[in-house]
């Protein structure tokens, strides 16, 4: 029986492209059968510190990037007794599902308009007691002390604006940008306390449509004030962006540091269609793990040779089947016949 390894497990979730299970695995691999491969992820260990070893020759840093962070859910709302899921909300649902949870962190170069994925945790509380708050807190103090990432800025989500993580980024001398949810309180006229409001329900000028307005976060420290602009993106949707950058003075400056945040959504997406992140069916939470930890693997490896060759990861992936198509074309398999 051949000894299973790391690079074993990855090459296939590279190459299969529906089917990720580890009976499809020991069909179509000989020496490899089904309970060898459950032996092997239940003993592996893989951790996002292996992404990072992968990712950091490649980065091409900058003092003026930024780092995001965002959570994804991994779909298993059919699962019955996946030890890592629970049901919780799915953006991309719209609603509460059966899950993984997933929080990610991926370093931005701007002028680049690239990026790369540098860590991730599992959202998993009731072992080990973290929130998502938790998750980001702790990632992004090893972007800077650890990786030692130059960047000059956060970008994150409406979940993430929590007044204890927005100070801890101030502390860290690093700006953010992230938009408020619209029941946020504030007062506009922090000088001279006139009491706290919705954000949705305040008043604008066309000047502070133009260049955003000082307000006071509601529970942050007295004085303490920071820059909101409001984003009118259709008619049926208005984002309340809040940054404690004192040097940005325009909403149109602020809606672009913004954009850059769905760099993180693009890599969710990607993550999911190419490398069957989703599409683990064992039971055990260290399986779950180290399925994971292979499917971020794999996404690095598409993303460099996508990088490489000019192409996006889709095209590779959906590549591999070119030489099969090409073949049974030409001499199928399978003849279509008519009666």
């Amino acid at each position: 029986m051949t000894n299973i390894t790391r690079i074993d497990y990855c090459q296939f979730l590279l190459v299969s492209q529906t089917n990720y299970t580890l009976t499809y695995f020991a069909d179509h691999r000989p020496g490899f059968s089904h309970d060898a491969l459950k032996r092997y992820l239940e003993q592996e260990k893989l951790t996002a510190r292996m992404v990072w070893e992968q990712v950091k020759g490649h980065i091409v840093s900058s003092p003026q990037g930024y780092v995001a962070f965002d959570d994804t859910v991994l779909d298993h709302n059919s699962a019955a007794k996946i030890e890592l899921v629970r049901r919780q909300y799915s953006g991309n649902a719209h609603g509460v599902i059966k899950g993984i949870g997933v929080v990610t962190c991926v370093y931005i170069h701007p002028d680049l308009d690239t990026f790369w994925v540098i860590d991730y945790r599992i959202y998993d509380p009731e072992r080990d007691g973290k929130t998502k708050l938790d998750h980001v807190r702790e990632m992004l103090d090893n972007a800077v002390t650890d990786k030692a990432l130059p960047f000059r800025g956060v970008l994150m989500d409406s979940w993430y604006a929590e007044r204890k993580l927005m100070l801890h980024i101030e502390q860290l001398g690093k700006v953010y940008y992230c938009p408020l949810k619209a029941n946020r309180q504030v007062d506009v006229t922090p000088q001279a306390p006139s009491g706290y409001q919705r954000v949705d329900s305040l008043s604008w000028t066309d000047d502070q449509h133009q260049h955003g307005r000082r307000v006071h976060l509601k529970d942050f420290p007295k004085g303490h004030t920071v820059n909101l602009f409001r984003l009118a993106l259709s008619t049926q949707r208005t984002d309340y962006i809040v940054t404690n950058d004192s040097a940005q003075d325009t909403t149109r400056g602020a809606q672009e540091v913004c954009a850059l945040r769905w760099k993180i959504e693009q890599f969710h997406r990607e993550a999911k269609q190419t490398t069957g992140m989703e599409g683990c069916q064992c039971r055990l939470a260290r399986i779950q793990r180290n399925h994971i930890a292979c499917a971020m693997l794999v996404w690095v490896r598409l993303r460099q040779v996508a990088q490489q060759a000019g192409a996006t990861v889709y095209s590779l992936k959906q590549g591999l089947l070119d030489d099969y198509m090409r073949s049974q074309l030409r001499s199928p398999t399978i003849p279509m016949t008519f009666a």
